[in-house]
């Protein structure tokens, strides 16, 4: 009975169809392609910034006709600064061109010991600025490295104290100063719209003189004196941007 059983059993495995041992092999499926997220710096962008700066002033007394007399020193104004920024950037590849206007508020300030009149110290400051600039970048995903360049405008006031006092000698000074700027940044895309980055500028803002007016306190009221003063500012702010359009973008 054994054996018999064991003979139907090849007969049936012989006789029926897509028996396991006759069944072809499983087909190879392919992998699906990697999918590359390709971050996409492209679109209009709003942001913030604050940082600090300081701006290099040199005091020339010069002549009503601007010759110069003697040098009257030199000091640091330095200090806070926070303001916003507002751009536009166009990816080609991996190039990034843009272009941006940036305002600021400011409290530069500083002063130095007159070298000639040492009863009085010279006093600068700049209250705000704003940049306006072309930018060129180059993009490594959503890392961007990017240099700027433009014009510049600082809102600038200048006057004289009684040296070791805040007693004022002079009256104050006001101008609106142009020049131009450069600088530098490297920005991270954190999410596929906000963005934070680091910049440095510097500002070229030449010479200027202006004619002071005595108040009576260290010379005869109503008197004047004339100074050139020559203006560099360095700037270094941290900015966080958030971006419209540009959505990060697929590549195989």
């Amino acid at each position: 009975m054994k054996r018999l059983l064991l003979g139907l059993a090849g007969v049936i495995a012989l006789a029926v169809p897509g028996y396991p041992a006759d069944l072809p092999a499983r087909p190879y499926a392919k992998a699906p392609a990697m999918i590359a997220a390709v971050y996409d710096w492209s679109g209009l962008y709003i942001g913030a910034n604050g940082g600090w700066g300081s701006s290099s002033k040199c005091w020339d007394n010069v002549t009503a006709a601007g010759v110069f007399v003697a040098s009257d020193g030199c000091h640091d104004a330095s200090g806070g600064v926070a303001g916003g920024q507002l751009g536009y950037r166009f990816q080609s590849g991996a190039f990034v061109f843009g272009v941006e206007g940036q305002g600021n508020w400011a409290d530069l300030r500083g002063r130095n010991v007159s070298l000639i009149a040492p009863g009085a110290s010279n006093e600068s400051r700049i209250n705000a600025f704003g940049l306006f600039t072309g930018q060129i970048g180059y993009a490594v995903n959503n890392v961007l490295f990017y240099v700027k360049g433009g014009g510049a405008v600082t809102d600038d006031s200048f006057r004289s104290f009684a040296t070791g006092t805040n007693v004022v000698a002079t009256d104050t000074v006001g101008d609106t100063r142009w020049g131009g700027v450069v600088g530098v940044g490297l920005e991270y895309g954190f999410t596929p719209n906000w963005s934070a980055a680091i910049q440095y500028d510097h500002l070229f803002m030449g010479s200027r003189t202006y004619t002071f007016t005595n108040n009576g306190v260290l010379a005869p009221a109503g008197t004047t004196f004339n100074e050139r003063i020559k203006q560099d500012v360095d700037l270094v702010t941290v900015r966080v941007n958030y971006r419209w359009g540009g959505p990060v973008v697929a590549k195989y």
